[in-house]
């Protein structure tokens, strides 16, 4: 306990001479002495390992995990989010509880939110996928929007492929991207689709059932129990 005190101590004085505001002094764990520029703040019970390095100004709130990971200037990582063996470039923000892994890259000014996993693939920059969204094996473009709940179908079963979303392209939330598959440039794809084949520059794609409604359902089946 005294040596592992000792380092504390010393990675305390260490970042405090760096401008690294650590908020809880005994609720941390950083391996070595990680690279992290000044400005940066680190929240109570984050763990940062491996070969990993931070920027200048970033905000790294409670309970983060970053491992073999480069976290870019100015970025922000909102509670609960997971970093491994992934890029975070400048002024992107990912979280509350996200999961970057496997190669995964957040370009510049780009965001991920609430439960989004991407898993070696790349969010294009000021591309955003806010909610419960699955990304794998994606080339995603610039200023694109995938609403909530999007998976790409990465795995067939055999093997991983992948899905190109280019720039400007607008995803409808719940939809499902069956790779290979390709969305080209400034397309729209609407929300519950599922999308198999490639879709064309400035299209919009619609691959769903049409609804069907049938009157008095609710009564007789109300009626049947009694």
């Amino acid at each position: 306990h005294k040596i592992e005190n000792a380092v504390m101590i010393y990675q305390i004085d260490h970042y405090r001479q760096q401008q690294v505001q650590i908020e809880d002094m005994g609720n941390f764990f950083i391996e070595g002495l990680v690279p992290i520029g000044s400005g940066t703040s680190i929240g109570s019970g984050s763990v940062i390992k491996g070969d990993s390095r931070i920027g200048k100004g970033v905000q790294i709130f409670p309970h983060c995990y970053i491992e073999n990971s480069v976290i870019g200037d100015n970025c922000t990582l909102l509670p609960g989010c997971v970093v491994r063996d992934s890029i975070m470039e400048q002024d992107a923000q990912i979280g509350p509880y996200a999961h970057l892994r496997n190669g995964a890259q957040v370009k510049t000014g780009a965001k991920m939110g609430n439960f989004v996993e991407m898993k070696k693939s790349i969010l294009g920059e000021g591309s955003k996928a806010m909610h419960l969204t699955d990304i794998g094996d994606a080339e995603v473009g610039k200023k694109v929007n995938i609403g909530a709940g999007t998976i790409t179908c990465n795995y067939d079963g055999v093997n991983k492929n992948k899905t190109t979303i280019e720039d400007g392209v607008f995803i409808g939330s719940g939809s499902e991207l069956v790779a290979p598959v390709t969305i080209r440039k400034n397309g729209y794809v609407g929300a519950g689709s599922t999308i198999t084949e490639e879709v064309p520059e400035e299209s919009l794609a619609v691959a769903r059932q049409k609804q069907r409604n049938i009157n008095g359902w609710v009564a007789r089946k109300k009626r049947k129990k009694v």
